[in-house]
């Protein structure tokens, strides 16, 4: 189980609205049901009660809320595990053109004339 997945389905059980949860996500409604229908997949149970007027638990989706927030209290956070970014990024320093030919004027300029 993935600790995102696990993430989205804490708050969409927190807040028992789907479109709530994912605006306080910050993502897409179909992410957020695509990362629920993961995790029931991998449990082999619906998480929710399907259908119904006031969105539920389900009996497993109440379990899996307990051992989701045990999963990401126990993760390490985002940012301090990841090294940081290279320096800057450098200008390439190939030519931007055919090479010259000694004796030959440039390619697509002009002489200049006196």
């Amino acid at each position: 189980m993935k600790i995102t997945d696990l993430r989205r389905f804490v708050v969409a059980a927190d807040v028992l609205h789907f479109p709530r949860a994912a605006e306080t996500l910050g993502i897409p409604l179909p992410a957020l049901y695509s990362s629920i229908d993961r995790l029931e997949q991998e449990t082999g149970q619906p998480l929710f009660v399907p259908h119904a007027q006031p969105t539920r638990l389900s009996p497993a989706g109440a379990l899996l809320v307990t051992e989701a927030r045990e999963r990401i209290a126990a993760a390490p956070a985002a940012g301090a595990a990841s090294a940081p970014a290279g320096g800057k990024a450098k200008a390439s320093k190939g030519k931007g053109r055919a090479p010259v030919v000694k004796g030959q004027p440039k390619p697509y300029k002009k002489r200049q004339g006196r």
